[in-house]
């Protein structure tokens, strides 16, 4: 065997593994291997490292911020991924798809996909202490994958920040002595408006829903009163922003701005309340619930278990799209909340408790909903499923309505609409702070005047969300909803997890180095094969079907926009990819190689060492 000690200029930058027993010194042999045999032996003396495993990589000190402490990422992530549809959405595909048979596909998609995906994004935001665009210095090719999921955060931020302002409305709408939605007479009422105490089940018939029973106080006020949606014919007419919302929709941008405008430092403190509190009013909510009349009946119905359930394919479907939203991974906010963490930071342990805990809240606050939804049954002489709903409809009209009707009904409907408050707050904060973190990252004029940029995003998200509050604004949110983050997110994590195992091949002693011990097995196996599969799969039956609002049907070009609003995201991956391509120099295979190797990696392209075609045995030498 022929050994080859390389001049200095020619050895390949590779990190140190585990903790080698040597007291000042360590020396790195790298054996590059090919068909042949071995070819050369490199050899470098770098640092001990001083902790109990193996340091970061050798670079440069930044001034990146961190957190304060490490409750701070922890309440983040979890007010992230924690937020309104863990309330309007998950108990209610619960009790619709089998109740707890449905547990069955759910905690299996958690376990083959949300938590590995959610540990990947958090390892590499960590690891590279970068944003969403600047992350892909690791395979300069798939860096358009940044910019998708950085313009998807920012769609969403379009809409939910309205939901959040129709929270605060109906918060200020609370404090008075009798609820405006317990009765007929308002102004925003119709001639047709019915007393709830006069509806049940033989006057509802057969196949009609309390539910979509339209014409009940609750229904009128939000549709009526806030929506203003009786002033429009469709979302071709969608008349001037409502003044009542917009003053709401200042105070949340505010609210947002405020809170990131200082960085993790500020918004690190504002989760102390905004991530805490829904679990607060939770548990208050649930224990007045399950004193009320029907309350059980309302319980059982949720946790009754029907496994006949699962031999339809919908039921395996809903429990994928719950998992992978709930969890919140491919916004770009896991990987920029991460990369304020310190180096040696436990992000597996902290993957599996966050994915951990949004998963429970989400079951948990399914009995605090049915319990309610009981009574709502047992009121009006119906079944559960007459009264069982999701999203606005539960949380704006059948909730609401509930409250009303209960002794110190103004107490109760401040407490529930602060619990919204906050579960929307927090995910807001994350997805505007994936924005900000993924673009300052990338451009450092917008990094020197943070305070500005985070100013010019909050009031640009306020100018785009007026189209969502005006008489119409109902359909315009109900097409962002449907089509901002619907198949392009998919695209996007699949991309991403293609990008990361196969190209850059997550290179597992990374988070060796972090946390001092290699990823299982188990992980890689999924981050590989099972994760991309599972997106694949998903992505396949995402297409969203023809857009309706109720008994709304909505016009062809509204499709052709919607899907323009999704395409506008997605072609970022194969625009920067041809970009990338034709801006490097070099032959065909320099150039793709250029593309996908990573950045600090270039000077090994030049010389024909190429690590993606290469097996490469690391250990230490004593």
């Amino acid at each position: 065997m022929n050994i080859q000690v390389l001049p200095e200029h020619k050895l390949s930058s590779v990190a140190p593994l585990k903790q080698c027993n040597v007291e000042k010194k360590e020396v790195e042999l790298i054996l590059v291997k090919d068909q042949n045999g071995v070819q050369y032996t490199s050899s470098s003396i770098i640092p001990t490292p001083t902790s109990g495993h193996c340091a970061g990589p050798t670079r440069p000190e930044d001034d990146r911020e961190t957190w304060g402490k490490k409750i701070d990422f922890l309440l983040s992530v979890i007010g992230f991924a924690v937020d309104l549809a863990n309330v309007w959405r998950f108990p209610y595909l619960c009790y619709k798809n089998g109740g707890g048979a449905f547990l069955i596909p759910y905690i299996l998609f958690l376990v083959i996909a949300g938590m590995p995906l959610f540990y990947m994004e958090l390892a590499l935001g960590q690891y590279n202490r970068e944003g969403a665009a600047t992350i892909w210095k690791i395979c300069p090719i798939f860096k358009g994958v940044g910019y998708t999921v950085i313009l998807i955060a920012l769609y969403v931020g379009f809409y939910y920040n309205v939901i959040i302002a129709w929270s605060l409305y109906y918060l200020f709408s609370s404090m008075t002595r009798e609820l405006p939605w317990l009765k007929c007479g308002n102004s925003w009422n119709s001639l047709n408006c019915t007393d709830p105490k006069s509806i049940n089940g033989s006057i509802l018939g057969n196949g009609t829903s309390y539910a979509k029973y339209k014409i009940t106080p609750a229904a009128e006020y939000y549709e009526r009163g806030v929506l203003h949606l009786h002033e429009s014919r469709g979302i071709q007419d969608l008349g001037l922003p409502r003044w009542e919302l917009t003053l709401c929709l200042v105070v949340v941008v505010f609210i947002l701005y405020f809170s990131l405008w200082k960085g993790v430092k500020s918004s690190g403190k504002v989760v102390y309340i905004t991530a805490t509190m829904p679990y607060v009013v939770l548990f208050v909510l649930l224990i007045r619930g399950i004193t009320l009349p029907g309350a059980m009946k309302g319980i059982r119905a949720y946790l009754h278990i029907d496994f006949k359930r699962l031999n339809n394919l919908e039921v395996w479907i809903d429990a994928a799209t719950q998992i992978f939203y709930s969890l919140g991974a491919g916004f770009g906010v896991l990987i920029a909340f991460a990369s304020y963490n310190k180096f040696d930071n436990n992000c597996y342990r902290d993957a599996l408790l966050t994915s951990t805990v949004n998963c429970v809240t989400s079951f948990f606050s399914g009995f605090a909903i049915f319990s309610v939804l009981g009574y709502m049954a047992y009121k009006h002489g119906v079944d559960i499923e007459d009264v069982a709903t999701e999203g606005a409809g539960l949380v704006f009209i059948i909730y609401p309505e509930a409250i009303s009707t209960l002794p110190g009904s103004t107490f109760w409907a401040i407490v529930f609409f602060i619990m919204l408050l906050t579960l929307g707050i927090d995910s807001s904060m994350g997805g505007m702070e994936a924005v900000i973190t993924g673009l300052t990252d990338d451009f450092k004029i917008l990094k020197r005047n943070r305070k500005l940029f985070t100013f010019a995003t909050a009031f640009g998200t306020f100018l785009i969300a007026l189209l969502c509050i005006t008489n119409g604004g109902i359909y315009v949110l109900t097409l962002f909803d449907k089509y901002a983050a619907g198949t392009s997110i998919l695209f996007a994590v699949l991309i991403e997890a293609i990008g990361v195992s196969w190209f850059y091949g997550m290179k597992f002693y990374n988070i060796e180095k972090m946390m001092g011990f290699k990823p299982g097995l188990y992980w890689r196996l999924c981050w590989k094969f099972v994760s991309p599969a599972f997106l694949l799969d998903s992505l396949k039956l995402s297409a969203p079907p023809v857009l309706k609002y109720d008994e709304y049907v909505f016009p062809h070009w509204s499709n052709v926009v919607g899907w323009g609003v999704a395409m506008s995201s997605m072609l970022f991956v194969p625009c920067y990819a041809i970009y990338k391509f034709l801006s490097v120099s070099g032959t065909f295979k320099e150039r793709i190689a250029y593309c996908i190797t990573p950045e600090h990696e270039h000077h090994l392209v030049a010389e024909g060492n190429v690590r993606q075609f290469k097996v490469r045995v690391h250990f230490c030498a004593f």
